[in-house]
This record gives structure tokens, C-alpha cells and sequence, in this order.
């Protein structure tokens, strides 16, 4: 009998049926509570880390290094998209999402528990640099499982759509992280030091025992299973991948390094709307909350357009778009209108910015099979990420002096852009391709190569 604890008999044919919807919510509810968790850290490092655990250092220079533990979490990302990549080809998607929330949502709580520089000394910040690397270490694997997830339960047509809920899961895990600080941060300064800052950390209890709960339920998808029963499954996915889908890996790496956008919004530019132009701590946030929410609807009405006009136009318009309303939006912090700040956040970071954020699971996922689709996307995405991780940390160091210092920081962010959207461009387009296809072209086109023969073209538009 097959099972969804052991689906992997060989020889038998697999029956499994595709609950796209639950795995839409699954992905959904996971990636809201787990990213929850990886938000308020940026939010407690923008606001609060350099006083806690870097108050020997000047202000800048503490803001600079509570920055880079933010970036640091972004190194032990491409270390683990190797791990829970090569697991979740292996031996099947649902183990990795369940134990990313374990990992993310003990270490988050033991943050809150850490002593103060003040306490301990220098060990506080060496133990905050641990807990960021297990955040790091879990986060590589969430929005790849949960795309691989949801993209081989979801309809071929409506493949976007669905996935999209792994995204439209971690903006509201945004929402929730900056509404959970919106009283924190309207705290004496004294309390917030001391014990405010601790509870949104604390509360990841509350993760912790949902996201298990909720996961646990969900099957194994019927693609992966089918998979394992054909013995199709790769002894060594990485191999694999390295070996046949170099190029695609590249291709993925760049093209997340937009979410550069996503890291000078949320951390430095918070930092320097708060700590060089004087705004109030409670208008930014709510400045990204408003956009957060914004975003919930964005995601699905995007990702729906990518499955009827095909993923690259969409996503391409997506990363150009932001980087260009990037310079609006820090130029609005300039002026102290928060009307204006609210208009420049809410199109470049609610609206825009989600083109490209909502379709990335379909458009990722799509350029590997499924043998290699968690470890090729995870990878992909988190050496990118990783790079974009150290955003803040590169903004901080390349900014000018006094309230005009954000022009060099816009400038990155449209490199950055500028370079995702051209690998964007060279991709192939997927969004009438069946999943089955896309498997059948990537393996006779890994026969091909090792014959050396000449390849022939690739239709995406052949279903």
C-alpha cells in the first residue's frame, strides 16, 4: 500500500491526487509564521541590536555592525539550500518544510533570551551571530520546499497562481513581524532596551507548535512520488544538478540578486529614515505594513497574469520597475512628508516590486525537473540572497554623509536590477509547458549532451 510516510515502493504506479489548494495554504500559513520570525530580526537590528549588543561601538559604527548580523544570517544560506536541497530531492519535500519551522522558530526564541552586551560582554553578540546563522540555515530551505511543494500539487494552467501563496505567505509574515513592533517601538526607550525588544521573539513559540501542526498534514506530492516509485530519484542531486543545469543555476542566482530591494527597503532604509532623517520609528513601520498589505493582493493578481501572458514579461517589468521607484522612495524620506513616503513605499514595495516576488516560485521552479527542482531553486535563490543579504551592510558603508546620503545606495540597487533583468531575459519561457514536459525535455536534453549531439530547439508553447 502506499503511503504518504513511505511513497516510495519502486515498480508501483502512483495514485496519489494533487490537493492544490491545501498545499497553497500549507505553503501559505508555513512561510507567514516562519518569515514572521526572519522579519523581526531585520526589524530589531534596524531599530534596536546596535544599542543592546554593540554599545561600546559610536553610532554608526554599532548601526554598521547590528546591519551586518542581519547580513551574517545570509551566509549560512547557500550552505543550507546544499543540505535541505540534496534532502528534499532525496527523500521527498514535506521533511524539509517541516524542519525549517523547527529550526527557525527555536532559534528565534533563544534570541530573545540572550544577555545584553552589558550582561556578558562580548559573547552576546558572538551568540546573536549563531542564532542569525540557524535562521539563515532554515530560511534556505522554506520558499524552495514550499514552491516545489506547491507547484507539483497545483493545475498546469494556474501553476503561478498557486505557488504564488508561498510569497504572498511571507509578506504577511512581514505584516505580522512589524505589527508585532508597532507597540515595542512606542516604548520608553529604557523598557524597549531592556525586556521590549524580547517579545516578538518569545512569541515564536507560537510558530513553533502551528507550523508543525499544519505541515504535518500535508501529502507528499504526487510528481515526487511518482518519482521515487519509478527509482528516478537521484542518489546525489547536487551531482546532478552541478552537472546538467549549471547554467540554470546561474541564471536563478542572478535574478534573485532583486531582492536587493527587498533588504535596503525593509532594514536600511528604515535605519535611515529613523536614525538621519528623524522620522518617527512607529510611521516607518507603518509605512511597511501598509505596503505589506498591500502586497497580499498584488501577489495572487500578478502571478494570475503571468499564467496568461507567460512569466518573463511580467517578472522583467517587476524588477525594472522597482529599481527605478527605488530613487523615489528614498528621495521621499528626504523630505519628511510622510503622505509621500507612504505613496513612494506602498508602489515600489506593496506594488511593483511584487511582479516580479509573486511569479519568482513558478519562474524558478519551472527551469529544473523535478529530480533536481528543490536543490536547483534553493541554490539558485539563496546565493543570490545571500549576496543581497549583505545589502543594508553594503548601503551603510557606500552612503554619503547627512540626509542626501541615499543617492550611492540607489545606484546599487538599479545595478542590481540592471542584472536581473537581463538574466530574466535569457530564460526560457514556461508558463504553457506541463510539468511532465518540462521533465522530458530536461532529460533528453541531459542524453543529448552526453552524446554530444546536437540539441534540438525547445517549444515551450508546445501543450
Amino acid at each position: 500500500m502506499h503511503t504518504d510516510t513511505d511513497p516510495t515502493v519502486p515498480g508501483e504506479p502512483v495514485h496519489a491526487q494533487k490537493t492544490p489548494k491545501k498545499a497553497a495554504l500549507a505553503s501559505w500559513v508555513g512561510s507567514a509564521l516562519e518569515y514572521y520570525d526572519f522579519y523581526i530580526y531585520g526589524t530589531a537590528a534596524a531599530l534596536v541590536f546596535n544599542k543592546v549588543f554593540f554599545p561600546a561601538s559610536s553610532p554608526t559604527t554599532g548601526t554598521l555592525l547590528a546591519l551586518a548580523t542581519f547580513g551574517v544570517g545570509y551566509i549560512a544560506r547557500p550552505v543550507g539550500a546544499f543540505i535541505l536541497g540534496h534532502v528534499g530531492d532525496k527523500y521527498g519535500r514535506k521533511k524539509v518544510m517541516v524542519f525549517t519551522l523547527l529550526l527557525m522558530g527555536a532559534s528565534t526564541f533563544l534570541v530573545g533570551c540572550l544577555p545584553s552586551y552589558d550582561q556578558i560582554g562580548v559573547w552576546a553578540p558572538i551568540c546573536l551571530v549563531v542564532l542569525r546563522l540557524m535562521q539563515g540555515f532554515s530560511a534556505s530551505g522554506e520558499q524552495s520546499s514550499a514552491a516545489s511543494m506547491t507547484l507539483e500539487h497545483a493545475p498546469e494552467r494556474h501553476r503561478a497562481f498557486y505557488t504564488s501563496f508561498t510569497l504572498n505567505g511571507t509578506a504577511a509574515g512581514l505584516v505580522l513581524a512589524n505589527a508585532m513592533f508597532l507597540p515595542i517601538a512606542a516604548l520608553p526607550t529604557e523598557q524597549l532596551l531592556s525586556w521590549g525588544w524580547r517579545i516578538p521573539f518569545w512569541s515564536s513559540v507560537i510558530v513553533l507548535i502551528a507550523g508543525v501542526i499544519i505541515r504535518r498534514t500535508l501529502q507528499e506530492t504526487p510528481a515526487f512520488q511518482q518519482e521515487a516509485a519509478d527509482n528516478n530519484t537521484e542518489k546525489m542531486p547536487l551531482a546532478a544538478l552541478f552537472r546538467d543545469y549549471k547554467a540554470d543555476v546561474a541564471r536563478v542566482t542572478l535574478t534573485a540578486l532583486v531582492s536587493t530591494v527587498s533588504t535596503i527597503f525593509g532594514v536600511w532604509a528604515l535605519s535611515f529614515a529613523v536614525n538621519t532623517a528623524g522620522i518617527a520609528r512607529s510611521s516607518m513601520l507603518w509605512v511597511t505594513i501598509s505596503a505589506a498589505l498591500v502586497s497580499l493582493f498584488a501577489i495572487p493578481l500578478f502571478a494570475a497574469l503571468a499564467d496568461r501572458i507567460g512569466r518573463k514579461p511580467v517578472y522583467i517589468f517587476g524588477v525594472l520597475g522597482s529599481g527605478v521607484l527605488m530613487v523615489g522612495y528614498l528621495a521621499s524620506i528626504t523630505t519628511g512628508n510622510l503622505t509621500l513616503i507612504f505613496i513612494a513605499g506602498i508602489a515600489m514595495s506593496g506594488i511593483v516590486y511584487h511582479a516580479q516576488n509573486g511569479i519568482f516560485p513558478a519562474f524558478y521552479s519551472e527551469m529544473f525537473p523535478t529530480r533536481v527542482r528543490l536543490s536547483g531553486m534553493a541554490i539558485g535563490t539563496q546565493i543570490g540572497f545571500a549576496i543581497s543579504g549583505f545589502g543594508p551592510t553594503i548601503a551603510a558603508w557606500i552612503a554619503g554623509d547627512g540626509i542626501h546620503g541615499w543617492v550611492p545606495v540607489a545606484g546599487y540597487v538599479a545595478v542590481c536590477c540592471i542584472i536581473a533583468a537581463i538574466a530574466a531575459a535569457t530564460a526560457r519561457e514556461t508558463y504553457k509547458t506541463p510539468l511532465s514536459e518540462i521533465d522530458e525535455h530536461k532529460a533528453s536534453r541531459r542524453t543529448r549532451d552526453s552524446k554530444s549531439a546536437p540539441s534540438e530547439p525547445y517549444s515551450p508553447t508546445s501543450a
